[in-house]
């Protein structure tokens, strides 16, 4: 089955570049050039990966984004012209997996994708071998990639889930912030630290009562994370 991809940019060139060289490795894809029709293709479209301009006509990228992510969990790499760390952070909290500075060389896009789509292949890999674990008002469905507290469903997008669940699987396991980068976002991913930091803390708002002082996920001053029992 060929991948499908849907690539996001009202910049002509650049679509025509991404969708020639894409094509040259047997990929399926579709266009979109604003974030309206962007979130309506990904509505429809069952796609592999998405690559989403931040700058978009009718709905920003970073807007686009966060509505896909009400819906869906593919993976959505953030394609920026803005080289600000602050904005590329910016992008992966609204959700997205991964971030690329315009302008760009194709074969980094390539390798970035295949890189991703290895990782959700291992993913599905994982989730044959699904368990489900409780931990106090905490349940982890490995199998359907679902987190309820107390009862209630919470919303965690690919990464905070993938995030959780390698804390959890190995519990008072203390993760470095470079170890959690490397395990989780990939060896071949470019960003830094701060981005786990970003991830923990989203995370802690959505499954922690009081995130500021955690139950499930702590942190070790000076050393990282790990998930207490």
């Amino acid at each position: 089955m060929p991948k499908k991809v849907l690539v996001v940019d009202d910049e002509k060139l650049i679509v025509k570049g991404i969708r020639f060289s894409l094509e040259q490795d047997d990929m399926e894809v579709d266009t979109a050039s604003d974030g309206e029709e962007a979130v309506e293709m990904a509505r429809e479209g069952n796609y592999d990966i998405i690559l989403l301009d931040l700058m978009l006509p009718k709905l920003d990228g970073l807007s686009a984004c966060q509505q896909i992510r009400e819906f869906s969990d593919v993976p959505i790499v953030m394609l920026t012209a803005k080289g600000e760390d602050m904005d590329k952070i910016l992008g992966l909290e609204y959700g997205a997996d991964d971030y690329i500075t315009k302008p760009f060389n194709i074969l980094e896009v390539k390798a970035r994708i295949k890189a991703i789509m290895r990782r959700t292949q291992n993913r599905g890999v994982q989730e044959k071998r699904g368990r489900i674990i409780e931990v106090g008002d905490l349940v982890l469905d490995c199998d359907a990639r679902r987190v309820r507290i107390a009862g209630q469903e919470v919303n965690l997008t690919a990464k905070e889930f993938d995030l959780l669940e390698l804390l959890v699987m190995n519990p008072n396991k203390v993760y470095s912030r470079e170890n959690l980068l490397n395990l989780v976002w990939g060896y071949e991913y470019p960003g830094d630290v701060r981005t786990v930091d970003v991830h923990i803390r989203r995370l802690r708002e959505k499954i922690e009562e009081n995130p500021s002082d955690p139950r499930y996920v702590h942190t070790k001053w000076g050393v990282g994370y790990y998930f207490q029992h």
